[in-house]
Formats: C-alpha cells, sequence, structure tokens
C-alpha cells in the first residue's frame, strides 16, 4: 500500500513541471452502477412499462419530483428531481409509478447476493451502487473485463432482464467510480494507469464526488477551473487550493493511487416525507412528525446511539426554502423524551406559517436526531423502583417501553403498538424510504 504520507514529500519538493514518480497503480477496484434503477425495478415488475419511458414518484401529485426516471424517459431531458408537472410537459407519452421502496430493497439484495457468486462485495456505497475490489489474479485488464461481463450477465439472467448496469475498474475507487458514470447506459469503461490523469481531462470539476458549487468557486479562486488545472500542480498547491485537512488526497487519487479510506460516523438519523395535497394542515403534519420522529428514535436504539439534538424542518407549499427549528435533548435514546420535545417545537411552526403565508400549509415535514454518539455503556438502573412519578423513574420505564415496542413492532408488523394517537388513514403512510445513500433495514418496514 502506497504511504501518501512518505511519498509526497519527495513529491512536493519536485519542482514545479519536473516528471513526478509514483507507485504502480494496477487494476484494484471494480465499481457497477445500476442504470435508472428504481425506474429499471419497476419495468421488472410490470410488463407493460418496459421500453416507455417511466418516472418513479412519491406521490401521486404534480407537485412532487421524479426520485427516479428510465433510461427511455432521460431522452426527454426528466431526471431524478424533475417536477412532474414539468416531466409531463415534457413527454406527453409519460408513466408515473409510485414508488416501492421495500422492493427495491428486495432487488438490491438479491443483486448483491449475485454479484458474490462473482467476486466479494468490498462496500456497498448505495441502493445502486456497488464496489468490489479486485484481487491480484483479477486486476489483469482482460480478466478484469471478464470478470465485468460475468457479473452483468449475472443479474440479467437471475435477478431481472430489465436490470442494466455501468462498470468501471481502475486502480481507486473514485476513478472506477468515474469510469462508471462514463459510459451508460449499459457500460462498460477501464482507466489504466497508463491513462491518468489525461484521460480526466475532458470531465467537469463537478463530476468528481465532493466538489460542489461552493468548492467549484474556492478552487477558481486559486485558480483551478477544470481537472488538467488541478492535476498539473505540485500535490501541496492542489492541496493549498482546496483547502482543509488532507487537501492533497485528490490529486493522488487522480493520478491512480489507492489511498485508504478515511474513518466517518454517524452524525444525524432522520426521514423526512412529502405530504399528499389533501394532508398539509398543522395537525396532520404534526402527526406525520410523530411517525418520523419514532421510526429516528428506533434506528437510534438499533444502532446504540443516543441522540443530543432534535431539529424539526419543514417546507411550506407557497415556499421553497426550508425552515428549522431544534431542541436540546439530554443525551438519550427514548421516544417518550423525543416526543416532548417535538410537540414543544410545533407551536414555534404555526407562528412561523402564518407570518410567512397567513396560513399554513406544509408540503414536507421531517425530523433529525442529531450530534448522536455511540452509548459509552450500560448497567442496570438505580432509579427503577424509585416512586413511578419521579423523574428518573419515568425515564427508565421510558427506555424500557421503547425497547419493548421496537420488538413488538418487529415480530407482529407496523403499527402493532404506537405512542399516542395514531389515526390510521388520516395521514399518510410513512413506511421506509430510500435515501440514494442508505438502504433501509429491514426493520424499517415494519416501523
Amino acid at each position: 500500500m502506497f504511504s501518501a504520507m512518505a511519498d509526497s514529500l519527495a513529491i512536493d519538493r519536485a519542482p514545479i513541471g519536473a516528471q513526478l514518480t509514483l507507485p504502480p497503480r494496477p487494476l484494484r477496484w471494480l465499481f457497477l452502477d445500476l442504470n435508472s434503477y428504481f425506474a429499471s425495478v419497476e419495468q421488472q415488475l410490470d410488463w407493460r412499462l418496459r421500453g416507455k419511458p417511466v418516472i418513479v414518484a412519491p406521490v401521486g401529485s404534480d407537485t412532487t419530483v421524479a426520485i427516479a426516471a428510465s433510461v427511455e424517459a432521460r431522452k426527454y431531458g426528466i431526471s431524478t428531481g424533475t417536477p412532474v408537472w414539468e416531466a409531463k410537459r415534457r413527454c406527453r407519452e409519460l408513466l408515473i409509478a409510485p414508488a416501492q421502496h421495500q422492493r427495491y430493497v428486495e432487488f438490491h439484495d438479491a443483486i448483491i447476493a449475485e454479484i458474490w457468486k462473482h467476486i466479494p462485495v468490498t462496500r456497498i456505497c448505495s441502493i445502486d451502487e456497488v464496489a468490489c475490489r479486485l484481487l491480484d489474479n483479477e486486476n489483469d485488464r482482460a480478466a478484469a473485463v471478464a470478470l465485468a461481463h460475468r457479473i452483468k450477465a449475472g443479474i440479467l439472467a437471475n435477478v431481472g432482464e430489465c436490470l442494466t448496469s455501468s462498470i468501471g475498474i481502475a486502480p481507486n475507487r473514485l476513478l472506477a467510480k468515474l469510469a462508471s458514470d462514463m459510459q451508460k447506459p449499459d457500460g462498460l469503461i477501464v482507466l489504466d494507469a497508463a491513462e491518468l490523469p489525461h484521460r480526466l481531462f475532458d470531465l467537469k470539476l463537478r463530476d468528481i464526488a465532493g466538489i460542489g458549487a461552493n468548492m467549484e468557486r474556492r478552487l477558481a479562486r486559486g485558480g483551478i477551473n477544470d481537472i488538467r488545472d488541478l492535476c498539473e500542480r505540485r500535490p501541496r498547491d492542489a492541496g493549498n487550493a482546496w483547502g482543509g485537512v488532507n487537501g492533497d488526497r485528490l490529486w493522488y487519487l487522480l493520478h491512480g493511487v489507492d489511498l485508504p479510506d478515511k474513518p466517518t460516523r454517524t452524525r444525524s438519523i432522520g426521514h423526512s416525507h412529502v405530504l399528499s395535497p389533501s394532508k398539509r394542515g398543522l395537525e396532520l403534519a404534526r402527526l406525520t412528525a410523530r411517525r418520523l420522529a419514532l421510526k429516528a428514535a428506533s434506528r437510534l436504539r438499533r444502532k446504540g446511539y443516543v441522540s443530543r439534538l432534535l431539529v424539526l424542518h419543514v417546507r411550506f407549499e407557497a415556499d421553497k426554502t426550508v425552515w428549522r427549528c431544534s431542541r436540546k435533548l439530554e443525551a438519550t435514546q427514548d421516544s417518550f423524551k423525543v416526543l416532548a420535545a417535538l410537540e414543544s417545537l410545533f407551536s414555534r411552526l404555526a407562528e412561523e406559517g402564518k407570518n410567512r403565508h397567513g396560513s399554513l400549509r406544509v408540503r414536507m415535514v421531517g425530523v433529525t436526531l442529531n450530534e448522536v454518539a455511540p452509548v459509552a455503556g450500560e448497567q442496570g438502573s438505580l432509579f427503577a423502583h424509585l416512586d413511578p412519578d419521579d423523574p428518573l423513574a419515568r425515564e427508565t420505564r421510558g427506555l424500557a417501553l421503547s425497547r419493548a415496542m421496537d420488538r413488538l413492532n418487529e415480530k407482529f408488523g407496523r403499527h402493532a403498538v404506537s405512542l399516542g394517537p395514531f389515526h390510521g388513514g388520516r395521514i399518510d403512510r410513512v413506511g421506509a424510504a430510500i435515501a440514494f445513500g442508505r438502504i433501509p433495514d429491514a426493520h424499517e418496514f415494519h416501523e
């Protein structure tokens, strides 16, 4: 494994324009990106959708946006995030499929199982992206390409004929991801060390994960306007333009060096939901937020975390900005404490809605538990036998009840036990939904 710290000293001392010597950079990663995944699953499930422009939408309303677009829909300029009303205007033959998140997870699990038949899965990057590290007997170009073809064929034959994928093969995971984006749909691109970094010069800075509008502006202020500008600098100079710790990492990665991953940790747990047009009043928004808070608290317990901050965020119907308010928590994973904090925020929400619009119409509501940290350690409570009304005794009972509810809902299904009011069809179903970077646990479909 190449040591960036040791070798960067020699590279950074090299004069500008000098030929830099890099370590060997064999093909080490295969990155698979499923094409138009949600829409492809819908086409696999319903033959009437095959070969036709399809979008997947969270609710049956023109005011929402597409969460996926089929390959055929993309030809009309429709993509993830396109408003449904605009997608209909661009394509009169457009078909709309309601999201079936549990089915997407089921197909995801089947695809992962199929990939494992051919190569170990190193990292599941998202619901539709998988990274696999190539062994020494797999990183010859011909062997890696043959492996990619076997994986593609296995998915089509054993999971679904509509589930095409684009595969990138490169010396590190970042480059393999970039390669997978170069040819869609059903692509296969290999980036050899001998082609780096000049093969990347036609790409945009924004094509690189982690570079958004703000970072693009920061790099421009440092004189870096494209990938060529960044790669032609010395690593330290490129890092200074990037800013922050280890800013030179990107230089090494774009030159094909396979650096170890930086450690990451969970910082927040939350859920959001777009409300149906007929269910956007304050009370129904409050009940939906309660359900989202309970789901977040259940995930918090399952992961063994506590939270110290609850954030309520909403998007009003007539305003595209997001409004937030928050409440500090004592480190907790107790559903009762989370709900109490949430209830205290709704008077502020009602006041904000009236101040902005004269009435309250909530389009989206979300609840996030921030400042999360692992439970340091637990032991039996010293307060379980106090007077029942003692705050410490209530906290002990609340956490025990919350955990008991988790077990009951997992065993008997969603809503077997609920805290507080639950009005059936009055509120939207808020079952597990998929953020592209996170795949719900099976438990979440029972919360």
